[in-house]
């Protein structure tokens, strides 16, 4: 069987090296284009291009796949991309968090399937683990689906469910899935081969969207439950990463663990911070102790260490 891939993160990544490693052969792949990052803002490639190109495998980098652009160069862009992809011997397109929507033009080319980190058709969309970490889901898992139009409404091909821990961060869940995912592909395209395949409609009932992760979102405010709190914490970790503000500085909280026991004091303000006791700070039901912390141009801390360096007690955090 042949493949295009279209993908760009490193859970793009696991699963091309997954493919690749199984004996599929994979004449292109489809990742966006190279993107500033660091502090010099230089261009880096996706891991999905680094991958490709340590293993001999062509890469094509368009900033749209769609023909009917408005904007001249992903227009040209774009027609570039589907005379390539009418021009290449291949059986099926497989998708994963490529970052860009695939147009009708491209998905009746051939068949496309895709990898999705949830339990379709809950959290469809962009940012399925940080959501379903963020809202407490017990679980979650990866959906393999055949693409259409809508936004992730393709029938299902595939599940297997995953216990979300309490300890889970995105950081971790996202490994956890990509490994999942990788694994499924392999069997899912091996499952079609053989005929034994079969797509299931999603169910009408448990729609919810995962909404694009915003460097806003990741302001702690302490009105909300500690329970609340160290779920965002937890979903922000490692992008964008939860923080708060002290005295106009900006603190990464990058731990923290959720404590029944309530306060009077007004949401946000510091109630110890010790090596003792920690770093507790009231919110509106229960309170929260930080365990790692970051200041500006400083390193990740244990909340001990970073006592040594910034004290807290008897301030509030905005």
């Amino acid at each position: 069987m042949k493949i295009i891939f279209a993908g760009t993160p490193e859970f793009a990544a696991v699963a091309l090296q997954a493919l690749h490693e199984a004996g599929f052969e994979i004449p292109l792949v489809l990742t966006q284009p190279d993107r500033p990052a660091g502090r010099g803002l230089q261009l880096h490639a996706s891991s999905v291009k680094q991958y490709a190109l340590a293993h001999g495998i062509e890469v094509l980098q368009p900033l749209s796949l769609r023909l009917d652009s408005k904007d001249p160069e992903r227009a040209a862009q774009a027609a570039v991309a589907h005379a390539r992809l009418l021009a290449t011997d291949y059986d099926v397109m497989v998708v994963a968090a490529y970052g860009l929507i695939l147009p009708r033009s491209t998905l009746d080319i051939k068949p496309c399937i895709n990898i999705h980190g949830s339990l379709l058709p809950r959290w469809r969309g962009a940012a399925p683990i940080h959501r379903a970490i963020e809202t407490g889901d017990l679980e979650t898992g990866v959906t393999i689906m055949e693409m259409e139009e809508g936004l992730d409404t393709g029938p299902m091909l595939l599940m297997e469910r995953v216990a979300i821990l309490p300890t889970d961060t995105t950081a971790t869940l996202h490994d956890t899935l990509a490994a999942l995912g990788a694994r499924m592909i392999v069997e899912a395209l091996r499952a079609r081969a053989a005929g034994a395949l079969h797509p299931v409609p999603q169910p009408a009932d448990g729609v919810t969207y995962a909404a694009k992760i915003s460097k806003e979102e990741a302001a702690l405010d302490f009105s909300l439950s500690s329970n609340e709190l160290a779920r965002k914490i937890r979903a922000f970790n490692p992008f964008p990463g939860a923080h708060t503000e002290l005295n106009g500085v900006i603190i990464k909280i990058w731990g923290a663990e959720a404590l029944e026991a309530g306060s009077d004091a007004p949401p946000g303000q510091v109630l110890a911070a010790d090596a003792q006791h920690g770093i507790i700070v009231a919110c509106r039901q229960g309170t929260l102790r930080l365990t790692e912390l970051q200041k500006p141009g400083g390193k990740r801390l244990p909340a001990a260490e970073f006592l040594k360096g910034f004290p807290l007690d008897g301030l509030s955090l905005d």
